[in-house]
């Protein structure tokens, strides 16, 4: 859809939560001041020609659009899209109530060690390689599969919250997959590896403790992921470039 004029998005009374290299994402309502949404936009950037400007942003808000879309009608857990303006490079879609991945593991890794957390997090990590899974399957890459951009919504009314988060509630939760600007329509292996391998990054450098989760979460994905053998030996020729450029820095 297109406006006439360029509308300015971020100059609106809008609570701004997270502010990226590429985009601003607030928090406001959509068509009813009960109903919460989510608000990407992509700033224009001064230091680009204003045409090249307006063509990348509209190509990447719409390329994440059709992602979002895709999923929706594959399965994929993600958030449906509300509105688009391309020529602003604005995107209004779901707002997920809930808590990362990222948090709710490093309060359930915290909580008291009697309390044993492991086999409530296997199941976590076997409903997240599910969902990852179910994406390959549909050919879509992330692009930026880390554990921020993997949420889980409550089952019911209310915000999950890290310091209080309770091992019933996190089964409780529903996975969605968030953040699918860096995403694209791809069949090759190799770039379906490579989110695995981002992923697997990601707890390794964040949560070292969880890192023996990890394994739990690729034989779920092996399991729901059609090509999943041939993209599980990808990863290991992924894993060993990646040593090799770490070796030589």
């Amino acid at each position: 859809m297109h406006t006439a004029n360029k509308m300015d998005w971020t100059s609106q009374n809008r609570d701004l939560i997270k502010q990226g290299a590429e985009a601003l994402v607030y928090k406001t309502t959509f068509i009813t001041s009960d109903n919460p949404c989510l608000l990407k936009v992509r700033p224009s950037k001064a230091y680009r020609h204003p045409t090249l400007d307006l063509r990348l942003t509209k190509h990447r808000c719409l390329s994440e659009t059709r992602l979002l879309v895709r999923c929706r009608a594959i399965g994929v857990p993600c958030p449906a899209v509300y509105f688009v303006d391309e020529v602003a490079g604005a995107i209004l879609m779901e707002w997920i109530e809930g808590g990362s991945l990222r948090d709710i593991l490093e309060a359930l890794l915290k909580q008291d060690q009697s309390n044993d957390n492991s086999q409530y997090l296997e199941l976590l990590m076997t409903r997240v390689g599910e969902a990852v899974g179910l994406l390959h399957n549909g050919n879509v890459v992330h692009g930026d599969l880390t554990t921020s951009n993997i949420m889980l919504r409550a089952a019911e009314e209310g915000k999950i919250i890290a310091e209080g988060t309770s091992r019933e509630k996190t089964l409780e939760a529903d996975i969605v997959l968030i953040d699918f600007g860096l995403g694209s329509v791809s069949s090759t292996d190799e770039d379906k590896a490579v989110d695995l391998y981002v992923l697997e990054r990601a707890f390794t450098s964040t949560h070292p403790k969880a890192e023996n989760l990890f394994p739990t979460l690729l034989a779920s994905y092996g399991a729901s992921c059609k090509n999943s053998k041939a993209i599980l030996k990808k990863l290991q020729e992924v894993r060993l470039r990646g040593r090799k450029r770490s070796m030589l820095g």
